[in-house]
């Protein structure tokens, strides 16, 4: 069984199709949130594969996190595509305390599902990986640094 410990955290990541600073900008005057981190595609010390942004993404928010009160979200444009400009959901974001626990909650998510990029390494985490599981409920897995 995959049981998360009490220290596990899961947060909604909201993907908003090329218009996230605006959403962002929104938030901030409607209901005072506080845009903690903010990194662009361009300023990754990554680039992602080949691919998989759409042209003229470099600008579009790759990865943000803002307050309101004391919730935490995580927010991004996506990448691009024929949605842009749409919301697109959410995908549920779990904080793994260790990479073993990482690595559980990856396999056991993804059984009957799809993955959409592999748990692995990325600049930001030990391991980082999304799936869509077998409801249709987007999920990313992140063991940090």
């Amino acid at each position: 069984m995959t049981t998360p410990n009490s220290t596990t955290i899961v947060q909604p990541y909201l993907f908003f199709g090329g218009r996230c600073e605006e959403a962002l900008d929104f938030y901030r005057t409607a209901i005072g949130a506080n845009v903690e981190m903010l990194m662009r595609y361009k300023d990754a010390p990554e680039q992602p594969p080949e691919g998989m942004l759409a042209p003229g993404f470099e600008n579009k928010v790759m990865h943000a996190s803002f307050r309101i009160g004391a919730t935490v979200l995580m927010a991004s444009d996506g990448c691009g595509g024929p949605d842009e400009g749409k919301f697109d959901g959410f995908s549920l974001s779990i904080a793994a305390q260790t990479a073993e626990e990482a690595d559980r909650f990856f396999a056991a998510l993804s059984e009957g599902g799809t993955v959409t990029m592999p748990l692995g390494p990325t600049f930001w985490a030990k391991k980082f990986g999304m799936l869509t599981d077998r409801f249709g409920l987007g999920w990313m897995i992140n063991l940090e640094q």
